[in-house]
């Protein structure tokens, strides 16, 4: 891989990204600067952090790091996700993005554990 681009938890953390910001969009206004600029905020966290912990992959512990941020702002990207989905989707859950979250959250952890053991 020549650049954290390359990264498919990168890659995935991106797109969801948008997912999160088209989703936010079909909120009522009150909550465009509340909970949706919370969940925008907390899915963009990932990828940046990710990219962010990419640039210090020489030093194999400072990436682990923040690939455990990274993974933290999944979870609570998750958590944020839940929330509004029992307040503003209840007709219609948000099960599918809460999915695709999680599963973003399964990789970054699968990738934690290649880097603790496999980085030079």
């Amino acid at each position: 891989m020549s650049n954290y681009k390359d990264l498919e938890i990168y890659q995935l953390a991106y797109k969801l990204a948008f997912e999160i910001h088209d989703m936010t969009m079909q909120l009522p206004k009150y909550e465009l600067y509340e909970q949706g600029s919370q969940i925008r905020r907390s899915s963009k966290s990932i990828k940046d952090t990710i990219a962010e912990g990419y640039g210090r992959r020489r030093y194999k512990i400072e990436f682990i790091r923040y690939l455990v941020f990274a993974h933290s702002s999944c979870d609570e990207t998750i958590s944020q996700l839940n929330m509004i989905s029992d307040i503003h989707f209840s007709k219609n859950p948000l099960k599918d993005l809460i999915g695709k979250y999680e599963l973003l959250g399964k990789k970054i952890n699968k990738f934690i554990q290649y880097v603790e053991n496999n980085w030079k």
